[in-house]
């Protein structure tokens, strides 16, 4: 296994890559450790620089009823 950390976009993109090549590998094995590993990464990177900022539930219930017909 040879993970580190992911510091730019860089390394997010070759996380992602090894990733897409380790994907279906058993928990149990060497490759699915570092699956496990990397996912973990990308997410603590991921949350760290694109955060999605937690909607407004008014908003949020407004936007549905927009779209189901039942708005006003």
């Amino acid at each position: 296994m040879n993970t580190k950390s992911i510091r730019t976009v860089e390394d997010l993109n070759n996380a992602l890559l090894r990733i897409e090549q380790l994907w279906g590998a058993a928990s149990n094995s060497i490759e699915g450790e570092e699956l496990n590993a990397l996912a973990t990464l990308v997410e603590k990177y991921e949350d760290e620089h694109f955060s999605i900022p937690a909607s407004d539930p008014i908003e949020a219930a407004k936007f549905r009823m927009a779209f189901s017909g039942k708005s006003n």
